[in-house]
């Protein structure tokens, strides 16, 4: 009897959404390969051939072992970032992790007949804000007045022209104290006089503040989207108060819909978590698309609707392949 067709999942220990795509696909008896570039080379084996047949050969983890040209599809979740063998340093260390970047990375890119959710490359290209922003104005978002900027001048102009506006990361790098606890750069309301040339050092996002009474995470599987009404944030930034807030699937309006499903196309995304706020009139302002958003701090019976639907696609590679 032939073996089913393993599901990669490309992600690093500490993901809770995985897990409970994992444990669903266990449930339907789909086997899962769990992989993590980060185990490179000290876990993870890789021998991969290519020949008139094209890519072929196996990857091989602790306690898994996958064949490249078996894989039904792949859910590239959240890796953790290549790493050097141990007692290698500098130039030795960063010839290492290239590499296996460009080695493991590419092999894991191009297996054949596979359906990502999302493919990397296709995530990494909807991870940057002015393509998002340009992108949701194009597929008729509403999308705040925003301003990318190093120019503090400019920037002040801004915010006294479209005041109030707000400060936000245009990536969440890694940042620690010294006592290696982690910090984060929130969503922060600014005001003109509160910038200095310290504007100059680099790019800065400024947007104009939507009034909102409510906040909207509208995740998108494909033609299915799952939009969330947040209720009880005290602050601009909902995501620092996980477990005060209130959370209720509603209606996506038609006009929205169409948005996100054009977003989603131009994009090549199968799946992306979409963030809104939502005015008193009930309009719906865009803020940003995360293409690999988590969704298991939801409510289980939320979390389990989405869970379903990403499995659904990962078990059921003859659907749309977008």
């Amino acid at each position: 009897m032939t073996t089913p067709a393993p599901v990669l999942v490309v992600t690093r220990l500490d993901d809770a959404t995985a897990d409970v795509v994992i444990e669903e696909l266990g449930r339907r008896g789909v086997p899962v390969v769990r992989l993590d570039p980060a185990e490179f080379p000290g876990s993870v084996t890789v021998a991969a051939c290519v020949n008139g047949s094209g890519l072929t050969g196996e990857v091989r983890t602790a306690t898994r072992v996958a064949a490249l040209d078996r894989v039904r599809s792949v859910y590239w979740r959240r890796p953790g970032p290549y790493t050097a063998p141990p007692g290698l340093q500098d130039q030795d260390a960063r010839w290492c992790v290239d590499q296996s970047r460009y080695g493991l990375g590419g092999v894991l890119t191009t297996l054949p007949g596979a359906h990502y959710v999302n493919h990397p490359w296709r995530n990494r290209a909807a991870e940057y804000k002015p393509a998002q922003l340009s992108m949701a104005a194009r597929c008729g978002l509403r999308v705040p007045p925003t301003l990318l900027t190093n120019d503090v001048a400019q920037a002040r102009r801004f915010i006294r022209e479209h005041g109030p506006a707000v400060y936000k990361p245009l990536y969440n790098t890694e940042y620690a104290n010294p006592r290696g606890h982690g910090l984060t750069i929130w969503v922060e309301d600014v005001a003109a006089e509160d910038l200095d040339d310290g504007v100059g050092h680099t790019m800065h996002l400024f947007q104009q503040r939507v009034d909102k009474v409510a906040d909207i995470r509208l995740t998108a599987v494909g033609e299915l989207l799952f939009a969330v009404r947040i209720d009880g944030s005290p602050g601009l930034d909902w995501r620092r108060h996980y477990d005060d807030l209130a959370y209720r699937l509603v209606d996506t309006p038609p006009d929205v819909a169409r948005g996100v499903q054009g977003y989603l196309t131009e994009f090549g995304l199968t799946c992306g978590a979409f963030d809104f706020g939502l005015d008193a009139t009930g309009a719906w302002h865009w803020y940003e698309c995360n293409p690999n958003g988590q969704f298991a701090w939801f409510p289980d019976s939320i979390t389990r609707q989405i869970t379903a639907a990403i499995a659904d696609r990962l078990q059921d590679t003859v659907r749309d392949r977008r």
